[in-house]
């Protein structure tokens, strides 16, 4: 049995689910069984065989981000390689005295929500504000986003300055995205044009490298970023 998260008592319910399917959800997406204590919050795991390296990892977050509001049917999304979770605690920005945290908490929210809405859909995160946490789930580009509009705040930052600063980073990202793809058209079409020019020329270059390599005939060598 291994220990992943403590939840609070009120989000054990949330966990848990109607008649158990939201833990079994968990379970499925995990790869083991939860143990979860209704008196403590503490919750624990045991894996089912050898367990997946990332998802023993992810685990953890899985139920950290439950914990901390994020809803199970995105929490759960925790567990791609893609997608990650950034915990950040109010208190650590603004001191430990309760209106200072409930301050912070409207100004990352927003009128009706409106604060978090944008930043969630400029950024394609999800973002959880619960007691004197904030949970934020989503991928690399996402969280590249998310994570200074979020930070920007917690420092004192205007809204407007840290929503047109999130609109500056969205257009770069935007532009560094198109460039590159057009940097990838255009290698594939000089490789085909020299193909055109010099029939046979791809073909060669290729078996010339197998020769290099001293490969077999169709065997071929993959590359993978560690």
């Amino acid at each position: 049995m291994e220990h992943l998260s403590r939840v609070p008592k009120d989000r054990i319910a949330v966990l848990i689910g109607k008649s158990g399917k939201t833990r079994e959800m968990i379970e499925e997406a995990c790869g083991g069984k939860l143990s979860i204590d209704s008196q403590s919050g503490d919750v624990s795991i045991s894996w089912e065989g050898e367990p997946d390296p990332v998802r023993r990892m992810k685990a953890p977050d899985v139920i950290t981000a439950i914990a901390r509001g994020v809803a199970p049917s995105r929490a759960i999304q925790i567990v791609q390689d893609d997608i990650f979770l950034r915990m950040y605690d109010i208190r650590e920005w603004v001191g430990r005295q309760p209106n200072q945290t409930r301050r912070m908490r409207s100004r990352l929210i927003g009128t009706n929500g409106r604060i978090r809405t944008l930043i969630e859909e400029m950024s394609g995160c999800e973002i959880a504000v619960y007691g004197s946490t904030v949970a934020v789930i989503g991928d690399n580009d996402g969280l590249a986003l998310a994570t200074p509009a979020i930070e920007g705040i917690l420092g004192g930052s205007e809204h407007s300055t840290v929503l047109f600063g999130l609109e500056q980073d969205k257009r770069r990202q935007r532009l560094r995205s198109k460039t590159l793809e057009t940097f990838r058209d255009k290698s594939s079409l000089d490789s085909d044009s020299f193909d055109v020019m010099v029939p046979g020329f791809t073909e060669a270059r290729r078996k010339m490298s197998e020769e290099s390599l001293e490969l077999e005939e169709g065997e071929s060598v993959v590359f993978e970023e560690e």
